[in-house]
């Protein structure tokens, strides 16, 4: 049974699980409510076997606008105190917790696919380069917002998206905010590929979600461990983990089902 939440919609069917942003009437602004259940959400994605990879889209009109900027007029009300240091801190443990809500996407075992129409702004970004792989819609628009509110990203862009495009186009698009559309973004590396609707957009990640989750559960969770390990230590600290990890997992179930399969010329069938 999908787990309900104030702010997303959850389904799940044949391995793949379908998180949606759900608040089309305010253009999917990420509220206080948003970033909870996201971390929530993810978390059951992990922990369901049944659930093999991730879709993550928006319902209506944009995929999200990005933080709603209810939220930082409320941080100062919510944490008022007459010690600065005190009032600061309890600040910088709301920015933390912020940033640990959308790394549980990154943490999430299964691959986490993020299919963007419309507009993707600010919190957006953040939310984006935590997922494993981006597919646009050609509509699509994209803006690290943060810098025209007189503030610094500070949710995970600035630290995740240099690894994915040049340090110079991440440089340009964070000093002056400026949108840029989907074609651009897949010409930096940003995004996977364009669809030329939102409609294809949702097909086509349907079918690369479904030819992932065809696949060994063991082996695609072993592949992002080791991809997002390798992304941030040396090539021989990550071969070191990858050679712990096979010495623990690669005499497994799957294996001996993809082997017989391909002996027996028909598609394997693996377990949760």
């Amino acid at each position: 049974m999908t787990p309900h939440f104030e702010t997303l919609s959850v389904a799940l069917a044949d391995g793949v699980v379908t998180v949606e942003l759900n608040r089309p009437d305010k253009a999917n602004a990420m509220n206080q409510a948003m970033w909870q259940d996201i971390r929530s959400a993810f978390r059951w994605v992990d922990e369901t076997r049944a659930a093999r990879v991730a879709i993550l889209g928006g319902r209506g009109k944009y995929f999200t606008s990005g933080l709603d900027l209810g939220m930082v007029a409320g941080f100062k009300k919510q944490n008022e105190d007459d010690c600065d240091g005190r009032y600061r801190e309890e600040l910088r443990r709301k920015i933390l917790d912020l940033q640990d809500a959308l790394s549980a996407i990154e943490r999430c075992r299964k691959p986490v696919i993020a299919a963007i129409h419309g507009a993707c702004i600010g919190g957006g970004i953040d939310l984006i380069t935590c997922c494993d792989m981006r597919y646009a819609a050609v509509e699509a628009y994209f803006s690290i917002k943060e810098i025209d509110l007189g503030i610094t990203a500070d949710v995970g862009t600035l630290q995740r998206l240099p690894k994915l495009v040049p340090d110079g186009i991440t440089r340009e698009l964070a000093y002056t905010g400026r949108r840029f559309d989907a074609a651009e973004a897949r010409q930096i590396g940003m995004v996977n590929r364009v669809y030329d609707s939102a409609e294809s957009l949702r097909t086509g990640v349907a079918e690369i979600a479904m030819t992932i989750a065809d696949k060994s559960p063991l082996a695609v969770r072993g592949i992002k461990e080791m991809l997002v390990y390798s992304r941030d230590h040396s090539v021989a600290d990550g071969l070191n983990h990858v050679a712990t990890w096979n010495a623990a997992m690669l005499m497994s179930e799957d294996l001996n089902e993809a082997m017989t399969a391909a002996m027996e010329k028909r598609p394997a069938k693996f377990n949760d």
